[in-house]
């Protein structure tokens, strides 16, 4: 497909099967690493990587130029390298091949493939997949948000408004928990229940109901969000700037600004 061609909402339902193929072929190759070993570096930015983040790149890259070619693919360990394609209005894949690689490298098991597609540098289509976990989310659709465990027939999901008693808050298991910020943040959201929870799978966990907000201070890149915004959004939900703004895409260094995802609109 030329990258200028627009995808319709049939292009966009016509991706969650081969789409989810790949990310789950991904996911066996993370699994194959963990079960038999593997070697952690840092990059510049002081992030962990290991076998299986390239591994796993290695199984998404070639799959889904095959399915959608002229289409370019920002990947988050491919960009660490310097292949970094330009981000316009054009359709782009957006790819973090191991959401949660201190979490993998815990030996928990809330880490995710992410695979996100921006038209107009807005996400119209995600890909989450927690190999760990046996679960899956995805857009089937525009306004079709799904959720798979552990071989269980399909599902589709929804947001949900923010309960009478207060909200349901998720908060990274290893990022911000000590910061002044999210302390202020949670004493004055009402909330009644607290989830710590790794990767991107938080933005599914919002999507099918089980919380209701995510707030995010420190920073993230576009391969973070791009996968389970599109998930949200379909899902009734959205993901707003700490200036209210929606989260944008197609950023010079692609880094987030803090952010607030919602299970239902704000």
């Amino acid at each position: 497909m030329p990258p200028d061609l627009e995808f319709s909402d049939n292009d966009i339902g016509a991706l969650a099967a081969p789409v989810r193929a790949i990310a789950e072929n991904a996911g066996a190759a993370i699994e194959a690493i963990r079960r038999r070993g593997y070697d952690v570096s840092r990059k510049e930015d002081r992030s962990l990587v290991t076998d299986a983040d390239h591994a796993a790149e290695a199984a998404i890259l070639p799959a889904l130029a095959k399915l959608t070619p002229g289409v370019p693919i920002l990947s988050e360990e491919a960009a660490a390298a310097g292949d970094i394609p330009t981000v316009g209005t054009a359709p782009i894949w957006v790819v973090d091949p191991l959401d949660g690689t201190r979490e993998f490298v815990e030996g928990g098991s809330e880490y995710a493939v992410c695979i996100g597609l921006l038209v107009g540098r807005v996400p119209v289509f995600g890909v989450l997949h927690g190999p760990g976990m046996g679960l899956s989310y995805w857009t089937a659709g525009p306004e079709t948000p799904m959720r798979s465990k552990d071989g269980a027939p399909e599902e589709a999901i929804h947001g949900r408004p923010v309960p009478e008693a207060g909200p349901t808050v998720i908060t990274s298991r290893f990022h911000e928990n000590k910061t002044g910020r999210l302390a202020g943040f949670l004493a004055a959201s009402g909330m009644t229940e607290r989830i710590f929870m790794s990767s991107a799978l938080k933005f599914g966990l919002l999507a099918e109901g089980g919380a209701d907000l995510y707030p995010r201070f420190g920073p993230t890149c576009e391969w973070d969000t791009a996968a389970g915004q599109a998930i949200l959004t379909a899902a009734g939900g959205c993901v707003r700037t700490m200036e209210g703004d929606e989260l944008a895409y197609g950023k010079p260094d692609f880094l987030n600004t803090g952010f607030i995802a919602h299970g239902s609109k704000v």
